[in-house]
């Protein structure tokens, strides 16, 4: 894979043509084309993945002055479930969730209390399989400043944005493999300042790249 110059231009484009490049994005998360996908089904039997938990994240752009900006938590140490990780605001569906959409609306306004009014929905993602039991429902949603965030401190310890075209160059996609509980992994890893962003929040993000930068038309 290589990076996108005009695709990063367009991310970066200035206020006057994010109407634009909103719609763009639309049309692009609506009809994928059929781009290569990796997730964890390469680590889990066909029954795992049948059995897996119905779950769904909040792919947040924030359409700043300078650029749209991803908003990334890092989650609080003590959780039973990917603790200290870099993520998505998300979680597993619940009873009461009509959809997947629902799930990732009311996940986030629970971990950074970002109201679901001030989210535009761009589209969904393909799902992602996690070899931890998840099968998660990416949802790509637009999100105008200004807004004020009351954060969950239970969940989350941190918020921090990140410039999207950064992860818009493939050079910053590293595959890595390891061993744990005696099972090979592979999972993806982009380094972002003092932050490793990996597993199902890098391959998102990896596969958000290969859904755009197929078609620049």
């Amino acid at each position: 894979m290589r990076s996108h110059p005009a695709l990063i231009e367009r991310l970066d484009q200035d206020s006057g043509h994010r109407h634009d490049l909103k719609e763009w994005l639309k049309r692009r998360l609506a009809d994928p084309a059929d781009v290569p996908h990796f997730d964890g089904r390469i680590m889990m039997t066909p029954e795992d993945c049948a059995n897996a938990t119905p779950a769904a994240v909040l792919v947040p752009l924030v359409a700043r002055p300078e650029g749209l900006q991803v908003l990334l938590t890092r989650r609080t140490d003590h959780l039973s479930d990917h603790a200290g990780q870099i993520s998505f605001p998300g979680g597993r569906v619940e009873s009461q969730d009509a959809s997947e959409v629902v799930t990732a609306l009311r996940e986030t306004e629970e971990e950074i209390g970002l109201p679901r009014h001030q989210i535009h929905l761009l589209g969904t993602l393909r799902e992602y399989f996690i070899p931890t039991g998840y099968r998660v429902i990416p949802v790509v949603g637009w999100i105008e400043p200004p807004f004020q965030l009351n954060i969950d401190p239970f969940e989350v310890a941190e918020v921090f944005e990140v410039p999207l075209a950064y992860f818009f160059n493939p050079a910053r996609h590293i595959l890595q493999q390891d061993v744990k509980d005696g099972r090979m992994r592979q999972y993806y890893a982009i380094p972002w300042q003092q932050h490793n962003i990996w597993g199902a929040t890098a391959g998102i993000l990896v596969d958000l790249y290969q859904v755009l930068s197929d078609d620049q038309g």
